[in-house]
C-alpha cells in the first residue's frame, strides 16, 4: 500500500509536468509572436511620440538606440525626400532591410529604392508584412508607418523575428528538463513522506486488526496525529472492538448459563430416577413425589428448549405475525391472572391503571411480551414491594409500561438488558419460572411489529420497560 501511494503520487508529479511541458511547447512560440507584435507596436508609438515633438536630436537617437536594440530589431528613418536620417541594427545579417523584398508582386529593395517604399507607405498610411527569412526561414515582420510633425513627414520602417530563435527555444528546453528532474526528486521525497505519513496509521490498523481477529480484544487503533478520516474510522474501529469485547463476554456467560441450565436438571432427573429405582420404587409417596421432581425439571428443559428455538426462528428472520384488532386492556388481564398466583407467593401488590384501546397486533405474540415484561419485574422484586401497570392512551399511539420497584439497573448495562442470557449481577441464579430469554424475545417481536420500546432505570429505585404499539387497526375486521 505504501508503495501504490508512493508511485500514485510520482505518477501524478510526472502528469502535471508532461501537461505544462506540453503547453510550453505548444503556446511558447504563438505567444511570442503576439508579443513581439505587440512590443513593435510600443517601440514604434514610443519613437512617434519622440519625432512628432522635433527634428530628431542626439538624446532622441539615445532613446531610439535603446528601445530598438533592446528590443531585437533593426529599423530605418526616411525623411519625405527619402534621405537616411536614422538607422540601427541589432540583428546582423538577419536583418532584412538590406534584402531584395517582395512587395505586392514586385521585387523592392529598400536601401537601393527607398522612395518605392515610402510611397508605398505614403498611399496605404501603414505597411505590415510578413516575410520568411531568406537565412533561417522563419517569420519576419516588416512594419512601415508614417509620422508627421512639425511640417515635416518621417517614415520609419522596422524589422524584427515573430518566431524564437531555435537557440533560445533549445535554451528554455534545456531550462524546463533541468527543472523537471529537479521537481521530480522533490516529488519522490514528498510522495514518500506523504506515503509513509498516509499508510502508516493503516498498517498499524491492520496489526490491531490482525490481534482482533485472533481473538484479542485489548486492542486500541486511535492515532490522533493521522487524519481525520482515518482518526474517524480508527473511533469506530475502538467502538467495534468494545463491542465485539461484549458480545464475547456474552457469549461465555451464554454458554455457561445454558450449560448450568441443562446440567442441573439432568442431574436432578439422572439423581431422582436412580432414588426411584434404588429407593423408593416400592414406596408409592415417595415414588410420586421423585416423580413430580423429575416431570418438573423436565418441564422446565422443555421451556427452555422452545424458548431457544423460538429465539433462534426470530433471529433468523422467521418471524410470523397473525395481526388482528383487540383489547390491549383485555390482553393485559388475561396476562396478570396468569401470575397472579407468583404475585402472591412474594407478596407483591400490584397497581393497574388500563384503559381499553383497540389496536392492530399479533394478540399472542404481544401477550408474550407482556408476560417477559412482568415476570422480569415479579424476578427483581423484594417483598412486600408495588408493580405498577399503565396503559396510555396517546393520539398516534398506545403506550403500555410495567414499572417495578427493585433494585434498578446501572446506566451503562441499559443497551445490554436486552442481550440473551445478560445478567446484571453477572451471578448465575436458576429461575424456575425463567429461562433466560424473555426480554430478548420480547425485543424480537416488539422489532418484528416495529413498535418502540425500552427501558429507563435507577438504580435502588426501580424500572421501567415499555412498548408503544401504532393505533393504525384494520377496519375490514371489525
Amino acid at each position: 500500500m505504501k508503495f501504490r501511494t508512493w508511485l500514485y503520487f510520482l505518477i501524478f508529479s510526472f502528469l502535471i509536468l508532461l501537461a505544462l511541458g506540453t503547453l510550453l511547447i505548444g503556446f511558447i512560440k504563438p505567444y511570442y509572436r503576439e508579443n513581439r507584435i505587440n512590443t513593435i507596436n510600443t517601440v514604434v508609438s514610443t519613437i512617434e511620440s519622440e519625432l512628432i515633438d522635433g527634428r530628431p536630436d542626439k538624446n532622441t537617437v539615445d532613446r531610439t538606440n535603446k528601445l530598438i536594440v533592446g528590443n531585437n530589431a533593426c529599423a530605418i528613418i526616411y525623411n519625405q525626400n527619402g534621405q537616411n536620417l536614422y538607422e540601427v541594427d541589432s540583428l546582423g545579417e538577419l536583418c532584412m532591410l538590406d534584402d531584395d523584398l517582395l512587395i505586392d508582386n514586385e521585387t523592392v529593395n529598400i536601401r537601393d529604392n527607398p522612395e518605392r517604399i515610402i510611397d508605398e507607405i505614403s498611399e496605404k498610411g501603414l505597411l505590415n508584412l510578413t516575410l520568411s527569412s531568406n537565412i533561417t526561414g522563419d517569420e519576419m515582420l516588416l512594419y512601415g508607418k508614417k509620422i508627421s510633425g512639425n511640417l515635416v513627414n518621417y517614415y520609419l520602417i522596422i524589422n524584427t523575428p515573430l518566431e524564437l530563435l531555435e537557440l533560445y527555444v533549445d535554451f528554455i528546453l534545456r531550462q524546463y528538463l533541468f527543472l523537471s528532474v529537479a521537481i521530480i526528486f522533490v516529488s519522490l521525497m514528498v510522495a514518500f513522506i506523504l506515503a509513509n505519513r498516509i499508510t502508516s496509521p493503516i498498517i498499524r490498523m491492520r496489526k490491531e486488526a490482525i490481534k482482533l481477529a485472533d481473538g484479542n480484544y485489548d486492542v486500541r487503533f486511535n492515532n490522533e496525529e493521522s487524519y481525520t478520516e482515518i482518526n474517524d474510522l480508527a473511533t469506530t474501529l475502538d467502538d467495534a472492538a468494545d463491542k465485539l469485547s461484549k458480545i464475547n463476554e456474552l457469549r461465555k456467560d451464554l454458554v455457561a448459563n445454558v450449560s448450568h441450565d441443562i446440567k442441573t436438571p439432568l442431574t436432578v432427573i439422572q439423581s431422582y430416577a436412580e432414588m426411584i429405582r434404588d429407593i423408593s420404587g416400592d414406596d408409592p409417596i415417595k415414588r410420586n413425589e421423585h416423580l413430580e421432581v423429575i416431570l418438573k425439571e423436565t418441564e422446565y428443559l422443555t421451556k427452555l428448549i422452545n424458548d431457544m428455538k423460538e429465539y433462534s426462528k426470530m433471529q433468523a428472520g422467521y418471524i410470523e405475525l397473525n395481526k388482528s384488532n383487540f383489547d390491549l386492556k383485555a390482553c393485559t388481564n388475561s396476562v396478570i391472572s396468569l401470575l397472579n398466583g407468583l404475585i402472591k407467593e412474594k407478596k407483591l401488590k400490584l397497581k393497574k391503571n388500563l384503559k381499553s384501546v383497540i389496536v392492530y397486533a399479533d394478540e399472542v405474540k404481544i401477550s408474550q411480551v407482556i408476560y417477559n415484561y412482568l415476570s422480569n419485574a415479579i424476578k427483581y422484586s423484594s417483598d412486600k414491594k408495588t408493580i405498577t401497570i399503565n396503559i396510555i392512551d396517546d393520539e398516534n399511539f398506545v403506550r403500555l409500561e410495567v414499572v417495578d420497584e427493585g433494585d434498578g439497573i446501572e446506566e451503562e448495562a441499559l443497551p445490554y438488558v436486552w442481550d440473551r442470557y445478560y445478567k446484571i449481577d453477572k451471578q448465575f441464579k436458576r429461575n424456575e419460572n425463567s429461562t433466560g430469554l424473555g426480554l430478548a424475545i420480547a425485543k424480537a417481536i416488539l422489532e418484528g411489529h416495529k413498535a418502540k420500546y425500552g427501558v429507563s432505570s435507577k438504580l435502588h429505585e426501580g424500572s421501567t420497560f415499555y412498548f408503544e404499539l401504532s393505533k393504525d387497526y384494520d377496519n375490514e375486521t371489525e
